[in-house]
């Protein structure tokens, strides 16, 4: 078991990564609770609700048990799951536990930073994706003109990383969490992006996971601690994540996953700088890479317009100019403003290049 500690300006909490510890959720708590809302999804509740609640023998537990998906953060599912937290009695001194992937875990983050303006929560992710948006503090919903556009920065109080339920994650779902492990890499550290470029994602032993994870969550947090409401350096936490929100958002949430489409992005990012700073960076190590662990990038032709429109909403936009994280090296992210010009002209280069590849 691995124990990280991350400092917010209201408190600081532990990332505690290990096999079984599921089952020791009281030992992370730091406080007792008057009642527990555990909030998960379709696909995960059956698997590891039942062990979650196992924990609490004498205390009043309820659950919210939500739609798979993306499109489950709206504003409607927001609206019910606050009615779900009212119903059940739920006081300023309950316990939101989000129980499931980056879905669950924004939702259930701003539902908890908003009941009663606010109450105690835990993240307990169970997909590889969400070793990233656990940790942070930023909760959101979508609206439909937009990615995680109606949201707060509220960290949690513990994140509890049982890597025992990755075991059940499909394929898709390990492309989809590697994204992010690479984008991480890129970011800060060429050594362990090299790592990466060497992993069959499909065979990683389960000691080899969890030494990426870890790897990722350091980098994340040490990030977080410098810059925790975005202002500076968190913003090359969305690196990929411009293009890749846009995709999302212009294909219909679900179409692809939020890790493919962040590679999509990636992958355009790199396009981007190579072009922009005159050098090869990793554009071709990284494609071959997403080639051999069979990640979807050949996509029909884009409206590169509609593309460009969805970025403009991207939340780093700012007077209707985009700012896009780019890398100068691996390791050596900035943040740039292009033209919109200059946007068509590079998603019309991209496309020609994922269509040759």
């Amino acid at each position: 078991m691995e124990e990280i500690a991350v400092t917010s300006s209201s408190h600081t909490y532990k990332i505690v990564i290990g096999e079984n510890i599921r089952f020791q959720l009281k030992s992370f708590l730091p406080k007792t609770y008057s009642s527990i809302l555990i909030i998960s999804d379709e696909s995960v509740a059956p698997l590891y609700i039942n062990d979650i609640r196992s924990n609490f023998t004498e205390e009043q537990v309820f659950q919210t048990v939500l739609p798979s998906g993306e499109q489950t953060k709206s504003m409607d599912t927001f609206y019910n799951v606050h009615t779900d937290a009212i119903n059940a009695g739920l006081d300023r001194n309950s316990l939101i536990i989000a129980l499931g992937g980056g879905v669950v875990g924004d939702l259930a983050g701003f539902v908890a930073a908003t009941f009663m303006r606010g109450i105690d929560y835990i993240q307990i992710p169970t997909t590889i994706l969400a070793h990233d948006s656990s940790v942070g503090g930023k909760v959101a919903i979508n609206h439909k003109l937009g990615k995680n556009l109606i949201g707060s920065f509220y960290p949690p109080r513990a994140v509890i990383y049982d890597v025992e339920t990755l075991q059940t994650l499909s394929a898709r779902e390990i492309r989809s969490g590697y994204a992010e492990l690479v984008k991480e890499a890129l970011i800060a550290d060429q050594e362990f992006f090299n790592l990466l470029l060497k992993t069959d994602i499909q065979q990683v032993t389960a000691e080899e996971l969890q030494s990426h994870l870890s790897l990722g969550i350091k980098i994340k947090a040490n990030i977080v601690q410098e810059d925790e409401m975005e202002s500076g350096v968190r913003m090359y936490l969305n690196l990929g994540h411009t293009l890749g929100h846009a995709l999302e958002a212009e294909l219909g949430y679900g179409t692809l996953t939020h890790g493919e489409a962040v590679a999509i992005g990636l992958l355009f990012t790199l396009h981007v700088s190579e072009n922009m700073f005159s050098k090869q960076i990793a554009s071709h190590s990284l494609i071959q890479w997403l080639k051999e662990n069979n990640y979807p990038f050949k996509l029909q032709q884009l409206d590169e317009h509609a593309l460009l429109l969805k970025m403009k909403s991207d939340k780093k936009t700012v007077n209707s100019k985009i700012k896009m994280v780019l890398l100068e090296d691996i390791g050596s992210p900035v943040v740039k403003e292009l033209t919109d010009q200059q946007i068509l002209d590079f998603l019309h280069s991209f496309n020609r290049k994922l269509v040759t590849e």
